[in-house]
């Protein structure tokens, strides 16, 4: 590695180290500013206000790691193009791709960090996070998907419930179908609501109906409430909206084979989860690219020009992954399209910046 290698390497980390180091103790006083009456009000205990703001930090950073990067880079970059420095380096015999290696080996050393984060360090940071959020500044909101619950619990069993309330522990208009190795129903139970009776370890069914069907007829068995034992617990009808993030990425592919043998109808928002880990590291290098093709060049506004076109290109970036991770949550939008297309737009506009600064 060269002189001139480990100088753009060094500005390049140290740039974006500091960028962090400023801009989370931001985050952290803005949000302690908007969420201390809350943290009062419901008595959050000292030692788990001090761990929500360590969680917060490293959630919040993952988050924020793109753009940070980014902006560091044009920052620097900028900062070298009006000290002459890049014309120096390039009359000096050195080829733009040449001048670009450093950069490169700033983004993949980003890049592998950002992959061990976001697969291994984030989720545990994020279940903490979320956690708080809920129990001290979201307390009686829900966090479940509470309508139309359907789960396959294994190849034999189906259940389903109209709607769920999590703070009583209630399920409304509970169906339980099991089928026979023939795929042939062998009986249903159905009660108007089931509850959770975490006391005595049991459920609680109202207006119980069971329908045995055997070959001679159909054997009809009810009562008004019924005090029984399922091989399910209440959560796993519900499992909280963000249970995705709090998996690493080993826990999170069996989650997602689960909840894809259960039928879950949210599959979309798991798999998106998982497929946007994965492109974090392609992100780097796009960003970098044409952070580094936007400010290379000298302009007469210098760098607030720069910083102001980038800003807006991280604003379109963004405006691009929410659009798409919408539509793949809520719609049968495909996930991995939703993630590919927005990598793939600024992907050739990372090559066209590129190769307009090389001219």
């Amino acid at each position: 590695m060269g002189i001139i290698d480990r100088y753009i390497l060094k500005r390049y980390l140290t740039t974006f180290t500091v960028m962090l180091l400023l801009f989370i103790p931001i985050g952290i006083m803005a949000n302690l500013a908007e969420q201390i009456s809350k943290m009062i009000d419901n008595e959050a205990p000292l030692n788990e206000i001090l761990v929500y703001y360590l969680n917060f930090t490293i959630y919040i950073g993952s988050l924020l790691f793109p753009i940070f990067l980014f902006l560091s880079v044009i920052f620097f970059t900028s900062k070298l193009s009006n000290n002459t420095e890049i014309v120096a380096i390039l009359s000096s015999g050195a080829s733009y791709g040449r001048f670009l290696r450093p950069y490169l080996i700033g983004a993949s050393i980003i890049a592998v960090l950002m992959f061990f984060m976001a697969m291994f360090m984030v989720p545990n940071a994020s279940k903490g996070y979320n956690e708080f959020k809920y129990k001290y500044l979201k307390k009686g909101k829900q966090d479940r998907i509470t309508s139309n619950i359907y789960n396959q619990l294994n190849e034999n069993d189906f259940i389903y419930v109209s709607s769920f309330d999590p703070a009583r522990q209630r399920g409304y208009n509970f169906t339980l179908e099991h089928f026979n190795e023939d795929n042939q129903l062998a009986y249903r139970i159905s009660a108007s609501n089931i509850r959770w009776k975490e006391k005595d370890s049991i459920y609680e069914l109202t207006s119980y109906e069971k329908r045995t069907l055997k070959k001679e007829g159909e054997i009809i068995e009810t009562k008004r409430k019924l005090d029984t034992i399922f091989n399910f617990k209440i959560d796993d009808l519900t499992p909280v909206s963000y249970i995705a993030e709090t998996k690493d990425l080993f826990e999170l592919n069996d989650f997602i084979d689960t909840q894809r043998r259960k039928g879950a109808s949210n599959i979309n928002t798991y798999i998106l989860v998982k497929y946007k880990r994965w492109a974090l590291p392609i992100t780097a290098f796009i960003l970098t690219i044409i952070a580094v093709a936007v400010s290379a060049e000298k302009r007469r506004g210098g760098m607030g020009v720069n910083l102001a076109f980038g800003i807006l290109v991280a604003f379109i970036y963004i405006f691009f992954d929410k659009v798409f991770g919408t539509l793949a949550e809520q719609s049968g939008f495909s996930p991995l399209l939703a993630v590919i297309i927005p990598n793939i737009a600024f992907g050739a506009l990372a090559l066209y910046l590129l190769k307009k600064a090389k001219r």
